[in-house]
């Protein structure tokens, strides 16, 4: 067979390999979460999010939306070395992120079925 042919074929189930795939998975919510700060992120951004009364003072008195929760999850920081990931019942997570001219961080306490915001506070510059 030559090379031409070979090719083609090649190509021809290469092209329907691509249109099979995205048939597939074109639908689903897919996504590559595997750096340890992404993976943490997604696992509390899925679950139940409850706040402390200590969080909801400071949300209060700085008047600051608890949605702003949500953007933090979405793009902040996650602080390993801060954080305890062996805590039992529940890791505890410290997780920065925000405006620029407002970073707050947060303590995350992540149980299997709730993600508590136990502490907000604004961060300071070190």
């Amino acid at each position: 067979m030559k090379f031409v042919h070979r090719l083609a074929y090649y190509g021809l189930g290469l092209f329907f390999g691509i249109v099979i795939l995205l048939f597939f998975l074109g639908g689903k919510k897919t996504s590559c979460d595997y750096s340890p700060n992404a993976r943490v992120l997604k696992n509390i951004k899925i679950k139940e999010r409850k706040f402390s009364e200590s969080s909801m003072n400071f949300f209060r008195s700085n008047n600051i939306d608890t949605s702003m929760v949500s953007e933090i999850l979405k793009d902040g920081d996650v602080d390993f070395n801060k954080s305890n990931t062996d805590a039992e019942p529940c890791n505890i997570y410290f997780i920065s992120g925000g405006p620029e001219n407002k970073v707050l961080e947060l303590e995350i306490e992540n149980c299997d079925s709730t993600a508590t915001i136990q502490k907000a506070y604004i961060k300071k510059d070190e």
